[in-house]
């Protein structure tokens, strides 16, 4: 049986559809990750001794990276199986997600990686649809 992929992905959200001969089905997974680590609005303390009340930036970082990484195992388990996938989504998480795959099993299943902005779960499952159709759908969640 043949399973097609296609996932909307950003760093806080994965919006995955799987399509194979028999059925259609749509999982959806939160990452719970922060937004990048920064400062807020840019704005810089004025208090003396900031930095050592502070977290180091590259120790955030590091967390924030790690964090995403896990995210991604749990999106990859859920396409590892999948014959051809198409990723879509509007930052940078694609792109890191791309590379994950090839690097995990370099045979060519990702077909494309295209640019989308924001998009509702329907709109997704459409756009996955129109790109791997099939003769006979059953829809489960």
């Amino acid at each position: 049986m043949r399973t097609r992929a296609g996932l909307w992905i950003d760093h806080r959200k994965a919006v995955i559809v799987l399509i194979s001969d028999q059925k259609e089905e749509t999982k959806i997974i939160q990452s719970n990750v922060e937004k990048q680590p920064g400062r807020f609005a840019g704005v810089r303390s004025t208090t003396p001794y900031e930095a050592q009340q502070v977290q180091a930036d590259d120790s955030r970082e590091r967390e924030f990276a790690h964090h995403l990484q896990g995210y991604y195992d749990q999106v990859i388990a859920l396409v590892r199986d999948a014959d051809a996938i198409l990723i879509f989504g509007p930052g940078e998480a694609k792109g890191e997600l791309r590379k994950r795959l090839e690097h995990d099993k370099p045979d060519g299943r990702v077909l494309a990686v295209e640019t989308n902005d924001k998009m509702t779960d329907h709109e997704i499952a459409e756009k996955v649809r129109e790109r791997f159709p099939t003769p006979v759908r059953e829809k489960a969640a």
